[in-house]
């Protein structure tokens, strides 16, 4: 139910709002990777003004999250040590249990 709420209220507008800016924004635009010679053609690449929006806002995104989960290294490797500690620690109370249990039952044998 969740998920279908967010859906319609975040995704829905989201999606209308960039097909409108899509249909606005049909026109060429060239963008020049030479700024001492703008007119190179082997330098120049022309496509719609949404097609370089969209690209923009998708290597964006994908920079933002190589950023994040290289600065987010740190506590992963925080929560692998961690749970490599917890994992031998619960692993120690079950053979400690284990143990003592053996030792009760083994001390009325021996009186």
């Amino acid at each position: 139910m969740a998920n279908r709420l967010v859906t319609i209220i975040v995704f829905v507008p989201l999606a209308i709002v960039l097909i409108a800016l899509s249909v606005a924004n049909r026109a060429d635009v060239t963008v020049t990777l030479d700024p001492f010679n703008p007119g190179n053609p082997a330098l120049s690449y022309s496509a719609p003004l949404f097609v370089w929006l969209f690209g923009t806002l998708i290597v964006g995104l994908i920079l933002g999250g190589v950023v994040t989960w290289f600065t987010q290294g740190k506590y992963r490797k925080l929560a692998r040590t961690r749970k490599v500690e917890a994992d031998r620690l619960r692993q120690n109370s079950e053979t400690g249990k284990a143990g003592e249990t053996a030792s009760q039952t083994q001390l009325p044998a021996l009186r």
